[in-house]
């Protein structure tokens, strides 16, 4: 089973992931992003995007694929995911897998996804830098609010303005006891 925490930079994903860990110890915890990374530093990336790299979503599904087949645990990924087509794309394998996947999105105001992206610390040592990652973010807000409803049916919608708690506690009450 994946548990797919998706919603806009600074909705909280990881947070809700770093809560969910301890309640669900068995669970892994996948980073998309990491992949990302990795690409980054092997090919150019002509958008900025790492998703808008075709062996982005292939590597990203075909991990995820392998961490549940392989270790026949949970996985948790925390990765903002809002282009139908990369959403078709990476999901569409993970059905294929026969994997059960629990889509939910982390509903924020603007508002509040602004004061947490500035709140928050991506390169302390490099202003100019920081400040390059939180114009990103900010930027892409628009669009990955606008995507909340061209996500799939099964998409579960939660206000990420409840406390780390609580959504742990919506969740696993979704997934359902026998996890």
């Amino acid at each position: 089973m994946i548990v797919w925490v998706n919603g806009a930079f600074g909705s909280g994903k990881t947070t809700l992931v770093d809560e969910l860990r301890p309640r669900w110890p068995e669970a892994l915890v996948y980073d998309p992003e990491m992949v990302g990374f990795v690409l980054r530093e092997i090919v150019d990336v002509p958008t900025g995007d790492f998703q808008d790299l075709r062996l982005w979503r292939r590597q990203v599904a075909g991990l995820a694929v392998g961490l549940v087949e392989e270790y026949r645990r949970p996985v948790l990924i925390p990765m903002t995911l809002v282009n139908p087509r990369y959403v078709g794309e990476i999901f569409g394998v993970l059905r294929d897998a026969s994997i059960d996947v629990h889509h939910f999105y982390l509903e924020v105001s603007r508002k509040i996804l602004e004061q947490r992206i500035d709140g928050r610390s991506f390169f302390p040592g490099d202003p100019d830098r920081e400040q390059q990652v939180r114009r990103w973010a900010k930027n892409r807000i628009e669009a990955c609010m606008a995507a909340a409803g061209t996500l799939p049916g099964n998409t579960v919608f939660l206000d990420g303005e409840l406390t780390p708690r609580e959504l742990a506690d919506e969740v696993l009450t979704r997934i359902g006891p026998g996890r």
